[in-house]
């Protein structure tokens, strides 16, 4: 699952966002219509959406509308649409909460650190001999603190978050390095080796991160 999905015609708006969230470890991706959007919500879902309301095709009032349908996420109008019926459609039509535009970046991260910490935080994932420190993105394996990259403590996080579940190559891939990253998918396969290296007694012979060949990874 995605952190945050951005919903966003203005690349440049979006991509300067983009670029703030990931700094503070976030999931992010980008849909800049609102067509994509829905694609991307039902193939990964998002815990956050930040929609903006003027799009073409599909606009924000519909996505916000068809999220409702099946899911509780927070949504997060940013919109320059400021005048109150507006605001009031947006709300009753499911967001959560409303942010004119232009915006502080500032006060927009902190609104978002806000909702993460309210009704997301857990703060340690505990496996058998591993503990993962989600507020401070530490991982101790055995009581001893292990050095790991960011993107090798969220893909450790999404395959606990999914145990005893196989992921897709691809899903990982889309979810931990986003749909529109550069990045090859075989970098995926690098960072299983370099976590079993890190979290397994003998990662030749893994126990917690399984391959299943052919389809993905999951964690037992």
């Amino acid at each position: 699952m995605l952190d945050i999905l951005i919903v966003e015609d203005n690349k440049e708006i979006a991509t300067i966002l983009c670029d703030f969230l990931r700094k503070e470890n976030y999931v992010v991706s980008i849909a800049e219509s609102g067509e994509k959007a829905m694609k991307l919500f039902d193939a990964y879902g998002a815990k956050l959406v930040i929609l903006d309301l003027m799009l073409e095709g599909m606009d924000g009032f519909a996505v916000c509308s068809k999220i409702r349908e099946t899911s509780n996420a927070h949504i997060l109008i940013a919109s320059a649409k400021n005048g109150k019926e507006d605001k009031l459609k947006g709300l009753n039509l499911g967001a959560d909460d409303y942010i004119e535009k232009p915006y502080d970046i500032d006060i927009l991260l902190a609104k978002i650190k806000g909702i993460f910490k309210r009704k997301y935080a857990i703060e340690e994932m505990v496996e058998d001999n591993l503990i993962l420190n989600t507020v401070t993105h530490t991982l101790k394996v055995n009581g001893e603190q292990v050095d790991v990259t960011e993107k090798e403590f969220e893909l450790l996080k999404l395959l606990i978050e999914n145990k005893n579940i196989t992921l897709k190559k691809e899903y990982v891939f889309n979810t931990v390095w986003g749909s529109d990253s550069d990045t090859e998918l075989q970098t995926v396969t690098v960072h299983i080796k370099w976590l079993r290296e890190k979290i397994e007694e003998d990662p030749k012979h893994p126990v917690h991160i399984k391959t299943e060949w052919g389809v993905g990874y999951r964690f037992e």
